[in-house]
């Protein structure tokens, strides 16, 4: 089983408690895993006072962060009376890519959590937010937190990628389905696997296309095997029959609208590297993450060879 040792709460800048805490600290219970929370914290008024009275502003900024690591460490005090391993720190930083990616980077976390932040689409169209960046950059697995009205995930929901014919049992799914099965063993969760069928990579395409547009041969025999793939992940993780799905259209919709109408706590998606690069394909999960109807366990590839 997959092992989640060193869990990364990217806590929000203000002093207050989000759904990000509360399923940080039921996943690291869950899995006896070390938590360490962090905050950016940067005022612009203390720093634009720096300029004039270096010595003074030392002082208040060091006096104003005082108070946030208090408030910080009370949170995690509570945690530890009930066993939980968990330290914090605040940082004197905007919490920009470069400095959440530096952190990340020398932590060396399993998992990233934080709360979603959502962005309409005409501000995303001019300026990439912090998600987006992390969902491309992040080097670890990355949970992004809509809300914990069960800290606990109670339902789970994997969904898989079998459009690319010669990655049908291997790769980016299994690690889907390793992460997958191991929060729901250890959260007690029910896991659900879901494939939107009907989708498939053809030759050097970057982009799945639907099979109804090919051939009727060459399609029964894409459809066939997808199929058969996805029964043998399913056995191979031993999950039942009812918790199977295999749905058609296009893919994001039908994440997003099957995952809202059975109340899943959490979907757990995959990226992946083509061709052994750097090149980026996730379009689903993108596109998921701008409607997300949960909270999103992203799961990362393993690293591309040089």
């Amino acid at each position: 089983m997959l092992k989640l040792k060193r869990i990364l709460l990217i806590a929000p800048g203000e002093m207050t408690l989000t759904p990000a805490f509360e399923r940080a600290y039921a996943l690291a219970c869950a899995m006896g895993a070390f938590l360490h929370i962090v905050a950016f914290d940067y005022v612009p008024a203390l720093a634009v006072a720096g300029l004039l009275d270096h010595d003074a502003m030392a002082q208040a900024r060091e006096g104003y962060l005082q108070v946030h690591r208090q408030w910080l460490e009370q949170q995690a005090r509570f945690k530890r009376c009930i066993g939980l391993q968990v330290t914090t720190e605040v940082v004197w930083a905007r919490s920009s890519v470069t400095h959440v990616l530096e952190y990340v980077n020398d932590f060396y976390p399993d998992l990233v959590i934080k709360d979603t932040h959502y962005v309409p689409a005409l501000d995303r169209a001019f300026h990439r937010p912090l998600d987006w960046h992390l969902l491309h950059e992040c080097p670890a697995h990355l949970h992004l937190v809509t809300s914990a009205a069960n800290p606990k995930p109670l339902k789970i929901l994997a969904t898989i990628d079998l459009s690319h014919l010669e990655e049908l049992t291997q790769g980016v799914n299994d690690r889907i389905l390793d992460l997958a099965s191991t929060l729901a063993a250890s959260c007690g969760a029910a896991l659900h696997l879901l494939n939107v069928s009907r989708w498939s990579v053809m030759n050097d395409a970057s982009r799945s296309v639907p099979t109804g547009s090919l051939t009727d041969s060459l399609r029964d025999a894409i459809e066939d095997a997808q199929q058969e793939a996805f029964d043998v992940l399913a056995e191979r993780y031993c999950i039942q029959a009812s918790c199977r799905h295999s749905l058609a259209g296009t893919p994001h919709k039908v994440i997003g609208l099957f995952a809202q109408q059975n109340a899943f706590d959490m979907v757990v998606l995959g990226t992946r590297y083509p061709d052994g690069k750097n090149g980026f394909i996730g379009s689903t999960v993108e596109s998921v993450l701008n409607r997300a109807p949960c909270s999103l366990m992203i799961v990362k590839p393993s690293p591309a060879p040089d």
